[in-house]
């Protein structure tokens, strides 16, 4: 079973929802990257995520909004559009602070889940994950999870740790695998 299918599995995707999303965007030519979970899974080792994190350019989220509710429900919320789909479980959150848009210039294309998408740069995602793991309205076990993604960055990129807050350095380095660094 290829890595698509698993996690398919996983968030019981009956209905191809994470195709149909990025093949909207792709073939709508948005300007997009994937962020959170999937994104560092673009650069190490996988951990499911029920979720799909993007940063959608600002100035085209109302055409997006308009395209993605033709085949999808979608609701707004304060910082995120949340896309969802009756067939699956997947939820995808594209983000809506315009602070983020810049990263999508950065943003590489590479294998996630058997699919090619743009991902943001490590630095960018260990900066967004830095912000969620201290955000004192996360549940500690979202922080937790934040801290782990952190760490399998570090591992993988050691330059970046210089990225990580003092006082964050110590929870961390307790979940940085050195066998994984390169």
């Amino acid at each position: 079973m290829g890595a698509l299918a698993f996690w398919k599995a996983v968030v019981q995707d009956q209905s191809n929802f994470l195709e149909r999303v990025t093949s909207l965007l792709r073939d709508g030519g948005f300007d997009y990257c994937v962020i959170g979970g999937v994104g560092v899974n673009a650069y190490a080792a996988p951990v499911l995520t029920e979720d799909l994190n993007i940063i959608l350019a600002v100035d085209q989220l109302r055409a997006a909004r308009i395209l993605l509710e033709r085949e999808f429900r979608v609701a707004e919320f304060e910082h995120t559009l949340n896309v969802y789909d009756p067939g699956s479980k997947l939820q995808v959150q594209i983000q809506r602070d315009p602070g983020l848009t810049a990263m999508i210039a950065r943003a590489e294309t590479h294998e996630v889940l058997d699919l090619e998408l743009p991902v943001a740069a490590p630095l960018d995602l260990i900066r967004l994950k830095i912000a969620a793991a201290i955000e004192s309205g996360r549940s500690p076990s979202k922080r937790g999870k934040d801290v782990l993604d952190i760490g399998r960055l570090v591992a993988r990129f050691r330059d970046l740790k210089q990225a990580v807050p003092p006082e964050s350095a110590e929870r961390v380095e307790a979940v940085t695998d050195p066998e994984e660094a390169v």
